[in-house]
């Protein structure tokens, strides 16, 4: 079938640089994921406004919401002058910032719990741990929301293993510094988790995938929040298509 060209597909805002490495990867897996299904030389259409981490790094340190708030507003204006029809922020912590600002919007927004809750739930999963910044590991609102809405019981670690997985997130991750002491740490702690009760572990900071991956616990089914939200993009993208 000839396709019309330019070929008319929506265009996705990537609310970027919460790292810059993750969303690296959130680009290379939306042109990857759309030519698999496109075909030929088609890929995406993507806007990326990314921040400066710097900033990001001192808001989330300091619990400084509100200054985030603001901050990231004026980028989504940005997108949304740049003509997104979608949104996607590439951080699993500061969605609980930028889902009440994207409230009230024109441009549609997938929430990165979202497409993470349907594959647990599709997983036949109901009791799942979570790796992540320290806010996110300790957020009531995430837990909430992936009990109401998909009836998963999140676990987060002990408080020691949280400040140890925060701590690989910050210093290393963030900067691509992988390494395999930092490594042996995530699956000790997986393996805290899956001891405690876990059937599964989210990998709920965009970054950690880059460290850790399901071949190395096969029997922790492992669900990866940069590739499902990124996949939820895609089926986005190309519902739209028709």
């Amino acid at each position: 079938m000839t396709k019309t060209r330019p070929l008319p597909q929506p265009t996705i805002g990537v609310l970027g640089g919460m790292s810059n490495q993750a969303t690296a990867e959130y680009y290379r897996l939306l042109n990857e994921g759309l030519n698999r299904r496109l075909g030929g030389w088609d890929n995406g259409e993507i806007v990326i406004v990314s921040v400066n981490f710097g900033n990001i790094e001192h808001f989330v340190r300091q619990g400084a919401w509100d200054e985030a708030a603001a901050y990231l507003s004026a980028k989504l204006d940005a997108l949304e002058r740049a003509g997104a029809d979608v949104v996607l922020c590439v951080s699993n912590t500061l969605h609980r910032v930028v889902e009440p600002l994207m409230e009230g919007r024109r441009t549609p927004f997938i929430h990165i719990a979202a497409p993470t809750g349907e594959a647990i739930r599709r997983a036949g999963l109901t009791r799942i741990g979570l790796l992540g910044t320290m806010p996110t590991m300790r957020s009531d609102t995430l837990h909430r929301w992936l009990k109401e809405r998909y009836g998963i019981e999140v676990v987060a670690p002990p408080p020691a293993d949280m400040e140890v997985v925060d701590r690989i997130i910050f210093d290393e991750l963030v900067r691509r510094d992988l390494r395999p002491a930092s490594k042996a740490e995530y699956l000790r702690v997986i393996d805290g988790l899956k001891a405690a009760g876990a059937e599964g572990v989210i990998l709920g900071c965009t970054e950690i995938f880059l460290l850790v991956e399901q071949a190395d616990r096969p029997n922790v089914p492992m669900f990866n929040t940069t590739e499902l939200h990124a996949a939820a993009a895609v089926e986005f993208v190309l519902q739209r298509l028709g």
